[in-house]
């Protein structure tokens, strides 16, 4: 495993493994893509200097990768103020209020997608088709041989997902739901920052998350895992605590 220290260079990674479905979302949607994207950048970069600045830091710049996951999952044809709000609200309260990347416990990107759906009701999350899959898959590769996605959250979220699926319809999800899921699995569920800490954690934050995605599949497999990278997050310090808790209390036990 390559050793990643720096904020650039994580910001640097992500962005590589973005590359391949943001070329895929512009070469599927063309000019109406290309709005969304540019938009999403400049909001994203304008928060990212407001802050670094404020705190006299220099920025880590992963205003871009956030921007690239949302411009993804957006709809082309949403109107950008609603996309400039939606990210300023992700941006600012689900990560910069709390210090800026690394120091919260959420993904600014899936929270400025959930904020998109709630505050904007008429808004519907694009299907991810199985091209999207196929395009993250040399990012994920990317990621997982860097350490920044943890193997174990995307495994037990598909455990999840399973298990959800056979108690929510009756059925194992389809092979290719698994790879429409696999984008936002990878860049939302999957991210370090908003996963569970512990070994033991990750396996339930990701079977957590994946039961979450089966259940919210009604709506829409995006918005589904939206939400469940959402919740999945907010309950992710609490899972780590109960792991920690569990441990300690085996320790003394033994002593």
């Amino acid at each position: 495993m390559i050793a990643i220290r720096q904020p650039w260079q994580v910001t640097f990674a992500v962005t590589l493994a973005l590359l391949p479905p943001v070329l895929t979302m512009l070469d599927r949607n063309g000019n109406a893509a290309l709005r969304v994207l540019v938009t999403a950048l400049v909001v994203s970069l304008i928060w990212e200097l407001i802050f670094t600045r404020a705190r006299r830091q220099p920025p880590s710049w992963h205003g871009i990768a956030t921007a690239l996951i949302v411009s993804v999952m957006a709809p082309t044809d949403l109107p950008l103020w609603h996309l400039a709000l939606a990210l300023s609200f992700g941006i600012v309260i689900g990560e910069q209020v709390f210090g800026g990347r690394g120091f919260g416990f959420l993904n600014a990107a899936a929270v400025s997608l959930a904020f998109l759906i709630f505050a904007f009701p008429g808004t519907v999350l694009p299907e991810p088709g199985p091209d999207l899959g196929y395009a993250t898959l040399p990012g994920l590769a990317l990621l997982l041989a860097l350490g920044l996605v943890f193997w174990r959250v995307l495994v037990a979220l598909a455990i999840g997902l399973i298990a959800g699926f056979a108690v929510v319809n009756g059925t194992a999800p389809e092979p290719e739901t698994f790879l429409a899921a696999l984008f936002a699995a990878t860049f939302l569920v999957a991210d370090p920052v908003a996963s569970a800490a512990t070994q033991a954690g990750r396996w339930l934050y990701g079977i957590v998350a994946g039961l979450l995605a089966a259940f919210f599949s009604a709506t829409g497999l995006a918005s589904a895992v939206v939400f469940a990278a959402l919740l999945a997050g907010l309950v992710a310090p609490l899972i780590d605590d109960i792991v920690i808790r569990a441990r300690t209390g085996r320790r003394s036990a033994r002593g």
